[in-house]
């Protein structure tokens, strides 16, 4: 079963619901320094800026992306 999983960077929480995942592949071509499918974590917020990677999880069109901030 897979979870909800959550990554940090600074006051930004990233969060990815595989379940809702398309695999569209725009977080990919968007931040590929951050989204490497093929790597353990296969999402590292700490190789953007909080307001790139605020960017690109609104642009992703299933929802699979979003973030919390605190």
């Amino acid at each position: 079963m897979e979870t909800i999983k959550k990554y940090r960077k600074d006051n930004l929480k990233v969060i990815w619901d595989p379940k809702k995942c398309i695999h569209a592949g725009i977080c990919v071509k968007t931040l590929p320094k951050v989204y490497d499918p093929k790597a353990t974590p296969w999402i590292t917020p700490e190789n953007a800026s909080v307001e790139d990677l605020k960017s690109q999880i609104n642009a992703c069109p299933s929802g699979a992306l979003s973030y919390q901030e605190s």
